[in-house]
């Protein structure tokens, strides 16, 4: 796919690049993770649903992988650009206007904690346009409702193509919200991403 101007500058011009999945999605993670530019110049967070002793296993395995620092979030981590921030399991990850995380111990949503739609939603209101979100496969609709909040406020909302998506559930429950304004394959994401 050839991505117009309009979308090109809006890659370009944002600040930061936040990408949710669930069930079938730890592929497609790191395979993205092994195509971000070390000069990529955006704060990267990544938000998956996982297990609390998960971390230590993709930790390493994306490090190795990487040419950006990777890091597990935590309370008041600085945003920082050039850096692979993960969320951690067990805390709802929310981003603060004073450009730091917080952690929040409230109940799961959508059976999630870490939810992607509680972290796309607190995007959406501190950075606006100035964001790219992609939502990945997943078998809830984990994310739908917050790539639309982000899509609102400007941001440039991406869906997983369901139709290759091991899960689909999870991005076309975002499309059918009108959430996502492109919908790309794996490929295509791996092609903006490199731009």
């Amino acid at each position: 796919m050839a991505f117009d101007n309009n979308i090109l500058q809006r890659w370009q011009q944002a600040e930061v690049l936040l990408i949710g999945g669930s069930a079938g999605s730890f592929k497609l993670f790191f395979s993205i993770v092994k195509h971000v530019d070390v000069d990529i110049n955006k704060i990267i967070i990544l938000v998956m649903h996982r297990k609390k002793n998960f971390f230590s296993e993709i930790e390493k395995l994306f490090s190795e992988h990487s040419r950006i620092y990777i890091k597990e979030i935590a309370d008041k981590d600085v945003l920082q650009r050039n850096t692979i921030f993960i969320a951690p399991a067990n805390y709802h990850t929310l981003i603060e206007k004073e450009g730091y995380f917080s952690l929040d111990v409230s109940d799961p949503v959508w059976y999630s904690k870490p939810s992607i739609d509680v972290t796309f939603d607190s995007a959406a209101e501190v950075f606006n346009e100035r964001c790219v979100a992609i939502l990945l496969s997943g078998a809830n609709q984990d994310g739908a409702e917050g790539l639309l909040k982000l899509r609102q406020a400007g941001s440039l909302t991406i869906a997983q193509d369901p139709s290759e998506a091991e899960m689909a559930e999870m991005p076309r429950s975002a499309i059918n919200l009108g959430a996502a304004e492109l919908v790309l394959s794996a490929e295509d994401i791996y092609k903006l991403i490199r731009t």
